[in-house]
Order: C-alpha cells, then sequence, then structure tokens
C-alpha cells in the first residue's frame, strides 16, 4: 500500500509553475525543490531575491531517485548541488549563497556584525518556538492541546513581531530572518480555518510584518495554489502525515 503522503500533486501550479518552466536549462547550481514545502520556499525565495540561476528540479521525497538520494542521503528537500557538490538543509544553503554569490543582491545578512547574531538568534527562536507550536497546533486532535500549541504560536509571534523594525524584521531590507518564517506565515489560513488561530489573537506588530510578506514578490510568485495545499494538510491536520516534521511533531522533538 502506498504512503499516503506520496499522492502528491506532481509539479507547481499557478503562479509559482512560471517559475519553475524559466529554470529548466542546465545552470551551476541546481535547486532539489518540492513545490508544497515551507522549507523549500525559503530557499527558493532567496533564489530569487538575488537573481541567481539556478535548475530547478522537482522532487517527492516519498518516491526518493537515486539520483536525488546521492544529493540528499536523508532523501528530504530541499537540497542542492553547486558544480555537481551536493547541499542539504535549508539554513545551510541560504548562508551558501550568499557566501558563494556575494556579489548577486540584494544582501539578506546584515553587514553589521552585532545585527547578523541578532538575526541569527531570531531565526533561533523561529527554528526552537515558532515553527514547533506551528506543527503542534496543526497535528494537534484533542482540545486541550490545540489550545496549548496556539497559545504558544500566538506567544512566538508575539516575540518576533516585537523586534521588527520596519516592514521587515531588520528595517527596509529584507533578511534570512524573514525568508525563514515568511513560508509558515503564507500557510497560515490553514490553522485560522481549520485550529482557531484568529487575527485578534495576533500582534500589530506581527500582522503588519506578515502584510508586507504577503506582497513580496519572490514569495507570492512560489506560492502555487490552495487547494493542492489543502490535500498535503489535510493529512497533518488528521495527524496521519508522515514527514519527519510530521513524526518529528508526534514523538515530541520536532526540528528540521
Amino acid at each position: 500500500m502506498p504512503m499516503p503522503d506520496a499522492q502528491i500533486h506532481p509539479t507547481a501550479t499557478g503562479k509559482a509553475i512560471k517559475i519553475v518552466e524559466a529554470h529548466h536549462d542546465p545552470q551551476d547550481f541546481v535547486f532539489y525543490s518540492g513545490w508544497f514545502c515551507p522549507f523549500v520556499q525559503r530557499v527558493w525565495a532567496a533564489l530569487e531575491e538575488k537573481g541567481i540561476p539556478y535548475q530547478y528540479k522537482e522532487e517527492n521525497p516519498y518516491h526518493k531517485d537515486e539520483e536525488f538520494l546521492r544529493v540528499s542521503p536523508r532523501g528530504l528537500v530541499p537540497a542542492a548541488t553547486y558544480y555537481g557538490k551536493p547541499l542539504n538543509e535549508s539554513q545551510v544553503i541560504l548562508e551558501f549563497l550568499e557566501d558563494a554569490y556575494p556579489d548577486k543582491g540584494p544582501k539578506l545578512r546584515p553587514e553589521d556584525p552585532y545585527l547578523r547574531a541578532r538575526m541569527r538568534l531570531t531565526i533561533d527562536h523561529i527554528s526552537k518556538n515558532i515553527i514547533p507550536a506551528f506543527f503542534r497546533l496543526l497535528q494537534a486532535q484533542e482540545d486541550d492541546k490545540r489550545d496549548e500549541a496556539r497559545n504558544d504560536l500566538v506567544n512566538a509571534l508575539d516575540k518576533f513581531g516585537k523586534e521588527v523594525k520596519g516592514p521587515y524584521w531588520a528595517g527596509e531590507d529584507i533578511t534570512f530572518a524573514d525568508l525563514v518564517l515568511a513560508p509558515f506565515s503564507l500557510r497560515e489560513y490553514i490553522l485560522k480555518e481549520h485550529r482557531g488561530l484568529d487575527d485578534s489573537l495576533l500582534s500589530s506588530e506581527y500582522k503588519a510584518w506578515r502584510d508586507n510578506i504577503f506582497k513580496r514578490p519572490s514569495l507570492v510568485n512560489t506560492m502555487s495554489e490552495a487547494k493542492y495545499y489543502e490535500e498535503i494538510y489535510d493529512r497533518y491536520l488528521r495527524n496521519e502525515a508522515q514527514s519527519e516534521v510530521a513524526k518529528g511533531t508526534r514523538a515530541g522533538k520536532m526540528n528540521e
């Protein structure tokens, strides 16, 4: 019997498919993607922000072919090759893009060392507090567990919002701190529809940041049609998804 998660729509749709179609030609940087994955969207948006030439390759991580496993031995997206050399993990790839393509803009890391360190602390907060609460709320089946996760998520987003210094986290310029969180904010509607996450619970600072993110072309244009996300996240809502994130959430040790 096939794994339920394997039956996902095979390609990006909507605005995202236009981006895919523009990146079929071979390039030094090959991007192994899953159109549906928020961790993938971090890197995809960074590639678009910086205007880096890349070849897009769609992967279903539940149907792992040999080429993909040579690049990503755990079979996870995102992954990449740079002149044939493999890279994994979204945050590692983000840092690599900034180092490997210093002349491509905009710069997604602050120049100021202190602000750069603060950005990394914010990313740590996103990774350790916001994203685990997001998935706990998504997968929770009991009302008390949902209430607890919702409260944790609201508090964590409020803390992020308090650090925002302008339209984006660092002010006028978008950074990794924005791109690491943005894909989850773009999927927030699922929690609103099914898990009682209401805008009235969220701080004005966070909502103002989110409204700007929702207008950013690199993020808007790497989103597919909502109905295909709903097919995937319905499995999370039933707590039946078999992704590594879903299994980690059930085990109480979610991490990317």
